[in-house]
């Protein structure tokens, strides 16, 4: 039961008590004496621009009670926006945890991430930086917490994260950016012991360049596939040092992410470096 219920029925109590109870006609007057109850201040929003030390899972979960570390030590996340969360919609209260205000959220933190990184589109969509956001806990947002925050990562590989540095605003606007954060792999995006990893990690191929899909095209269709790949072909071409030993691969996005709206795919070369 919340409290303001159990207060309230503790006070009809007292009513009630007070309208059957005395032994005589007259009720004796009595001094009263009140203390007035003010309710608990809601918890307070995180800090901005703040570094955390977080692991993946850490950095997967809704909810964080990460201490804040200085920018000058390890870590691996920095926030980069905390904003409002506005929970009414049509005129009902949504929890913090429903898909609505999460969907509200991403959105709002996907569109900081790409004021604060830099960089043109292709850049990002090329970078293994990304955002997760964090909402207070329902017992948070039952006593009024309304924030959220925005947190830029790095990832690493496939379960792990990669430090930051100092700082990180603008980070994609800098010249060889995806020679340190772009996306590589530890081999063919075919081969079955392919893994994604940041560029700065061993690697021996990486996405050269995202390759749009056609409009009305349906997922894995062999007309759009070969026309990306042949695209493909031809960045590879433009790259290597010997047009006899042309190797590439086009990527289709996942179930998942085409599903979510990516009409895109990535075109990998070998990159020995």
């Amino acid at each position: 039961m919340r409290a303001p219920a159990r207060i309230a029925i503790a006070v009809a109590a007292l009513v009630a008590l007070s309208g059957c109870s005395g032994g005589s006609d007259e009720p004796t007057a009595r001094p009263t004496t009140s203390s007035p109850t003010t309710a608990p201040a809601p918890p307070a929003a995180p800090p901005r621009h703040a570094c955390y030390e977080l692991s993946f899972a850490e950095a997967a979960e809704p909810t964080s009670s990460a201490q804040a570390v200085p920018c000058t030590t390890a870590h691996t996340a920095v926030t980069i926006h905390v904003g409002t969360i506005g929970p009414v919609l049509d005129g009902h209260l949504l929890a913090v945890d429903s898909d609505t205000v999460q969907q509200q959220v991403a959105a709002r933190c996907r569109a900081q991430l790409a004021a604060y990184v830099g960089g043109d589109e292709e850049t990002r969509r090329l970078a293994r930086l990304t955002v997760v956001w964090f909402t207070p806990s329902l017992a948070e947002s039952d006593r009024g917490a309304m924030w959220f925050r925005c947190d830029l990562i790095a990832l690493a590989g496939p379960d792990r994260l990669a430090p930051l540095p100092r700082k990180t605003r603008g980070l994609l606007a800098a010249d060889g950016a995806l020679d340190r954060y772009g996306t590589c792999g530890t081999a063919s995006p075919a081969a079955a012991h392919f893994q994604r990893v940041i560029c700065s990690a061993r690697h021996s191929w990486r996405a050269r360049a995202t390759i749009p899909l056609p409009k009305g095209t349906r997922y894995l269709a062999k007309a759009a596939g070969a026309a990306a790949d042949s695209t493909c072909h031809d960045i590879e071409a433009r790259l290597a040092s010997d047009v006899l030993k042309l190797k590439w691969s086009f990527e289709w996005p996942t179930r998942a992410q085409w599903d979510a709206g990516q009409r895109y795919g990535y075109c990998w070369t070998p990159d020995p470096a």
